[in-house]
């Protein structure tokens, strides 16, 4: 046993964003790579009755599977990695399934929701998406959105959401807000990538950005290294600081070693004709995640690297997950 296994196991890991449990199966991956918490994607800015149906697989698994616990607060994670259990903190990527009525923040929350996306790409009522022609900023409605997102101790995500959009969202919060899934403009010059205003803007609210090891954001390397996503980290603490960034590594059901070329490519197809990628943006599969960490099985492989660069153990440790759990704690409590 290495010392960066040893740091790992102690550590309380976090992925902020988890699409790839849009199939429950791959729980199992999670907790083999060490995961303490995980964020299941339950709304692709989908309507409400699908939105639910997903809510409710969600709740019977986690009501049949004793690995597993719903995490509505802080401590329910703590609780979680004291007794070698999975926490599972619910995520919408779009708040298609709010669709104009607020009241269904304060539903949604009760269900276990903790974290809302402003906008998946595209423009919707709230404001622009990082895709959108426009760059106009935070609606009035949006302003509502957000401030009901805070009384209701729900986490406001500006990942996939314009530049202006997301700056406003960061002056009308009353509580940390975040990307949770976003990489420098600086590295590589994505529309889903942040510039560094953004950056300090999200870590100005006491919240955090989370790396991403979405090929397309990294770089136009179709087989990324380790140690370029590491330098996404590098500069993210950098600039923010490294109380406000954490993983968002944004694993997906199309991914290399998770579906065949031809369901890659027919999933990739969908999304971009339904809209919801520009394939300007979004390259065509397969999609291979950094080499050494190309599903959550071997996340230890992410610590190794870390500890390699320089970082403390504290540091590494925030960077895995302490930092989101001070966020989840400021704004869910505990």
């Amino acid at each position: 046993m290495t010392a960066h296994d040893d740091v790992h196991r102690a550590a309380i890991v976090i992925d902020g964003v988890c699409p790839l449990l849009r199939e429950p199966r791959f729980v199992d991956w999670y907790i083999e790579g060490g995961a303490t918490a995980a964020t299941p994607t339950v709304s692709l800015d989908e309507p409400v009755n699908v939105t639910l149906e997903c809510i409710g697989r969600w709740l019977r698994l986690i009501a049949a599977d004793d690995r597993l616990v719903l995490a509505k607060s802080a401590t329910d994670i703590d609780a979680a990695k004291s007794a070698n259990r999975l926490a599972i903190v619910m995520h919408f990527q779009g708040p298609g399934a709010i669709a104009k009525e607020l009241d269904r923040i304060d539903a949604f929350k009760a269900l276990g929701v903790g974290m809302i996306q402003l906008t998946y790409n595209v423009k919707n009522a709230l404001g622009d998406g990082a895709c959108e022609r426009t760059d106009a900023g935070l609606s009035k409605f949006g302003i509502e959105f957000v401030k009901r997102c805070n009384e209701a101790r729900v986490i406001v995500d500006c990942s996939h959401t314009g530049t202006r959009t997301t700056l406003d969202a960061f002056d009308a919060t009353s509580r940390p807000a975040v990307f949770s899934h976003a990489n420098p403009k600086a590295l590589y010059d994505s529309p889903r990538n942040i510039t560094d205003e953004q950056i300090r803007a999200a870590a100005a609210t006491g919240g955090l950005i989370g790396a991403v090891g979405f090929p397309g954001f990294l770089g136009p390397d179709t087989r990324p290294t380790l140690d370029r996503f590491v330098d996404q980290i590098d500069y993210l603490v950098e600039t923010a600081g490294i109380d406000h960034v954490g993983l968002g590594i944004d694993y997906y059901t199309g991914q290399h070693l998770v579906a065949d070329e031809e369901k890659a490519m027919a999933r990739y197809r969908w999304s971009v004709e339904c809209g919801r990628w520009d394939a300007a943006v979004y390259p065509p599969p397969p999609h291979h995640f950094p080499d050494g960490i190309e599903t959550p099985q071997t996340l230890s492989n992410l610590t190794e690297k870390l500890i390699q660069r320089g970082y403390s153990t504290e540091d590494t440790k925030k960077v895995l997950g302490e930092n989101w759990l001070r966020v989840f704690r400021d704004v869910w409590g505990d």
